[in-house]
């Protein structure tokens, strides 16, 4: 294989990535779209086109479900310990070939490559993880004290949906996979239009690493095109949504004819809560990267720093400095802070900033798109502050997507409660402060599915992960993860 430093080189040059694939994977093999439809895959960094790819529809979602109904029977009977060797030599090729995988992942999406390394690095943990699993789904033996046996069975719910997103391809992908692979179901993926190609490279991978054929597909395309008639298909038993609550909520509206099962993974407006004996230079960190790290698209980013007034100016000033130190440019050039996905989501992101300086918010820093510096090209937003805002402004309510911190002020606890619970979202939180009695007070009492005290990225794959209320409902990740693709059977014996 090719070393990175020469692939990314070469890319630079060609503007291209070679053999990359560029149909849809279904029944363990490549093939094109039923309507021959292409599209093109941009480069964020850029703003560029580099490659295409098949652009799906019914027909192709149609071929895939069948595929994977009949990969479900051979998979669902495959031995659990069977299944853990396979997902353990899965992790190992993905290890094996990281170097392709992340850059490909960070040309993409527009993340850095470094950030795309640690996803890729994730994910081949996450098969580890489930592997280590699938042979531990157990039942039970229950006790009804008449003389009968009784027992549960733990079996795979069938074929499963994942809709990815953009902004992780790769790890939304195997965090969904991974455990429904280690309970026995099959999978039809759609990742998301404008990032196709890891979701495809891994559905071959597990081919390869003994997966069989049919067991995972993928389709590529538009949500419209690709993505509703697959979430609507009577044989596709769960769905795993990852993306925004509108479209969440029509998911929800999809799926509720065939009494699908449905994980939702949607927005936040995450909190970062900083009491007064907070250190100040853990904070400014801590923020700065709950809201920068992939170019602030995130779903659990610190997007409101939330702190005490006697801590504001200092962490501010240090924030301030912080922001206008990244370096931004492009993802395979390992700047602080990648690219946009999109020139429509880049187009989103001006639109909330440009409508909170109408309103006359405080922009301390920022507030403005750029491009590379290297090239002029590139669709890039500059790190940005919002400085002293209300409760009610829609820079707080409003989840924003990209590099854009609101910053809002409190006195006493409860006000910092108020205010960390006040919007529609409750997916993570952080909490920093001395005083663990507080800590764990305000842990208790935020409305959050996860929250993190004195380091803001704390978490890890072996914790459930989702959220409340408009966030969505269901969790990701840990053992939690295991349980969308299970259900309990009771078996009695009468004797």
């Amino acid at each position: 294989m090719m070393p990175p430093d020469q692939m990314i080189s070469n890319y630079f040059v060609a503007g291209t990535l070679p053999e990359l694939p560029r149909n849809h994977f279904i029944d363990g093999v490549f093939v094109a779209a039923n309507s021959g439809s292409r599209m093109e895959s941009f480069d964020a960094g850029t703003g560029e086109a580099f490659a295409e790819f098949a652009a799906g529809s019914a027909a192709d979602v149609d071929h895939a479900v069948a595929s994977a109904a009949k990969g479900f029977e051979v998979w669902r009977n495959t031995p659990p310990a069977r299944r853990c060797a396979i997902l353990n030599e899965a992790a190992r090729l993905m290890r094996a070939e990281a170097d392709r995988l992340a850059v490909v992942e960070s040309i993409d999406s527009g993340k850095t490559l470094a950030e795309a390394q640690g996803d890729v690095a994730g994910s081949a943990r996450l098969f580890e993880y489930y592997a280590g699993a699938a042979d531990k789904l157990d039942g039970r033996s229950v006790n009804l004290g008449n003389g009968n046996a009784a027992f549960t069975l733990l079996e795979p719910v069938g074929v499963t949906a994942h809709i990815v997103p953009w902004n992780y391809p790769t790890s939304t992908l195997v965090r969904g996979i991974a455990p429904a692979l280690a309970t026995g179901c099959s999978a039809v993926v759609k990742p998301a239009e404008t990032t196709p190609f890891t979701a495809l490279m891994i559905a071959e991978l597990l081919v390869r690493a003994g997966v069989p054929a049919g067991v995972v597909n993928v389709v590529t395309g538009t949500g419209i095109e690709a993505g509703a008639p697959l979430v609507t298909d009577p044989c596709v038993r769960h769905v795993t949504f990852t993306g925004s609550v509108t479209t969440g909520v029509g998911v929800m509206q999809n799926v509720a004819p065939n009494v699908t099962g449905l994980t939702l993974e949607l927005g936040g407006k995450s909190p970062l809560i900083a009491f007064s004996d907070a250190d100040a230079e853990a904070v400014a960190e801590g923020a700065l990267w709950a809201i920068f790290s992939n170019s602030g698209q995130i779903c659990s980013a610190g997007s409101r720093l939330v702190i005490h007034c006697d801590l504001h100016a200092e962490v501010l000033e240090r924030l301030i400095k912080q922001a206008q130190g990244l370096r931004f440019g492009h993802g395979l050039r390992n700047p602080d802070m990648g690219a946009v996905n999109s020139e429509r989501h880049l187009a989103q992101i001006a639109g909330h900033v440009g409508r909170a300086s109408a309103r006359g918010v405080e922009i301390v820093t920022g507030g403005n798109i750029s491009t590379d510096p290297e090239t002029g090209k590139g669709w890039f937003f500059e790190p940005t502050i919002l400085d002293n805002l209300r409760p009610s402004d829609d820079a707080v309510t409003q989840e924003i997507f990209g590099p854009v911190l609101a910053v809002q002020t409190f006195e006493s606890e409860e006000e910092a409660l108020a205010l960390a619970n006040g919007t529609e979202f409750a997916l993570a939180a952080g909490i920093y402060t001395r005083d663990m009695s507080t800590a764990l007070r305000m842990a208790q009492r935020v409305d959050a599915g996860q929250v993190t005290v004195n380091d803001y990225w704390a978490g890890g794959i072996e914790l459930p992960f989702g959220g409340n209320r408009k966030s969505g409902f269901g969790r990701e990740k840990g053992l939690e993860g295991l349980d969308a693709y299970t259900r309990s059977k009771s078996i009695t014996l009468a004797v």
